[in-house]
């Protein structure tokens, strides 16, 4: 790995920064610092863009997907697992 200076971290920090302000949503920069051997830091910029939704929903709502059956060939809650004796 090439070693940078301070300018180069904090050019690429306002970078982001620009990038994450001017992004349509939320986003987040953080910043890691480790100190290594010989006098250097390492110095890892996280940076991730979230894109965040409101969903309305009702309390019994559910994410499941719309089915076309009636549900005759399922078995009733709590016998998934039992034998049939007929």
């Amino acid at each position: 790995m090439e070693t940078a200076t301070n300018q180069d971290v904090l050019k690429q920090f306002e970078a982001l920064y620009h990038e994450v302000f001017a992004h349509d949503g939320y986003g987040d920069i953080r910043l890691e610092m480790r100190i290594l051997r010989r006098g250097q830091k390492e110095v890892i910029i996280h940076c991730g863009k979230q894109y965040r939704f409101v969903v309305d929903f009702t309390n019994g709502g559910s994410c499941a997907r719309p089915s076309r059956d009636n549900g005759a060939d399922r078995p009733e809650p709590g016998r998934e697992n039992q034998a049939s004796t007929a």
